[in-house]
C-alpha cells in the first residue's frame, strides 16, 4: 500500500464556517442514525463533484461515489462507529480523540470510491477545493461486509477506517504517545519490531525483526501507521484466520493476539494500556448503540 493512501491530501486552514458545521455535528449517531443522505451544503457543496452518498459518523463524514455500492458504505459508516463507540453505549469512548478528528481545521473523512481506477480518473488528487480537508480513502472492492475470509481476502475496511482514526485522531491528540514522528512512544516500539531505527526502507531487516514493511514510497510516519494498525488489528484477532499468517508474514509476523503479547512486549503495553480508551473488540460492520 502506497505513502499516498494515507497523505492523500494536506491540511490547509478551516473557514470558520466548516469549523461550525463540524462542531455542530459531534452528537452521538446511533444505529438508525447511520444512513444514506445527500452531499452536505455549505463548505461540502465541493465534495458533490466526486461524490453522491455521505453518512455522518459522530460528525466524522463518509462520502462515496455513485459506483460505490451502498451496503459497502454503511459497512464502512458502521466500522467507524464500532470504532469510536466500541462499547456501542451511543457515546463515542474517547471525546478528545473526537473532538480531533471533527473540530481541527478539515475534519476527518472517508471517501470512497469503487476501485483504484475510479479515484484515479476522478480528479481527486488535483482537486483545489478538497485541499483543506483531511481524508483517507478505501476502495468498495476491498471492502468485505460479510467478513474476511480465505477465500473472499480480508477486508480492508478494518485497516483503512483505522488508518484515518489513527492518523487523523491518535497522532494528533497524544503525539509523544501515538504520533507518527521519530520519538513517540509507538514508533519507539516500532524500531523495535522493525530491529532498529530506519528512517528510509533498509534492503533488508535484521534477522529476528517481525515487522518488515518494504514499500518504497511508504516514509517513517506511513510506516508508524501501518505498524499501529497491525498490531491494534493483531490484539482484536482480525488477522488469525485460515492461511492469513502466511499471507502477511512478508509484512508482519504476529497475527494472533497471543503472539503479539509474547513477541512485542511494548505494543501489547501500550495498545492495552486503558488510559487511551483504545478498541478492545473487533468491529464487525453492525453498530448497535443502546
Amino acid at each position: 500500500m502506497s505513502f499516498m493512501r494515507f497523505y492523500l491530501l494536506l491540511t490547509l486552514l478551516c473557514s470558520n464556517a466548516l469549523m461550525s458545521a463540524c462542531s455542530s455535528s459531534q452528537q452521538p449517531s446511533g444505529d438508525a442514525n447511520l444512513s444514506i443522505g445527500a452531499i452536505p451544503s455549505g463548505e461540502y457543496s465541493s465534495f458533490s463533484q466526486y461524490f453522491s452518498k455521505h453518512v455522518s459518523v459522530f460528525g466524522v463524514h463518509v462520502f462515496a461515489s455513485s459506483n460505490t455500492p451502498d451496503d459497502k458504505v454503511l459497512h464502512a459508516a458502521h466500522v467507524l462507529a464500532q470504532y469510536l463507540d466500541n462499547d456501542e453505549d451511543g457515546v463515542v469512548d474517547d471525546a478528545a480523540l473526537l473532538a480531533e478528528m471533527t473540530e481541527r481545521p478539515g475534519g476527518a473523512s472517508l471517501i470512497m470510491f469503487a476501485d483504484e481506477a475510479e479515484i484515479e480518473n476522478s480528479g481527486v488528487f488535483d482537486s483545489e477545493s478538497l485541499d483543506s480537508f483531511r481524508m483517507q480513502d478505501l476502495y468498495g472492492e476491498e471492502t468485505h461486509p460479510a467478513g474476511s475470509s480465505a477465500n473472499g481476502g480480508f477486508d480492508a475496511t478494518l485497516e483503512e477506517v483505522w488508518h484515518l482514526i489513527s492518523s487523523k485522531g491518535h497522532s494528533g491528540l497524544r503525539p509523544d504517545v501515538f504520533g507518527e514522528e521519530e520519538g513517540s512512544a509507538l514508533a519507539e516500539a516500532m524500531d523495535l519490531a522493525r530491529g532498529g531505527h530506519f528512517q528510509d526502507i533498509p534492503s533488508s531487516y535484521p534477522d529476528g525483526a517481525w515487522y518488515h514493511y518494504d514499500d518504497p514510497t511508504c516514509e517513517y510516519q506511513c510506516q508508524v501507521t501501518e505498524y499501529f494498525y497491525w498490531a491494534l488489528t493483531s490484539l482484536l484477532g482480525a488477522q488469525d484466520y485460515p492461511g492469513r499468517c502466511d499471507e502477511i508474514a512478508v509484512e508482519w509476523e504476529l497475527c494472533s493476539r497471543e503472539q503479539v503479547q509474547s513477541g512485542d512486549v511494548a505494543a501489547f503495553e501500550l495498545l492495552t494500556d486503558a488510559t487511551y480508551s483504545l478498541p478492545t473488540v473487533l468491529p464487525d460492520g453492525s453498530y448497535q448503540s443502546e
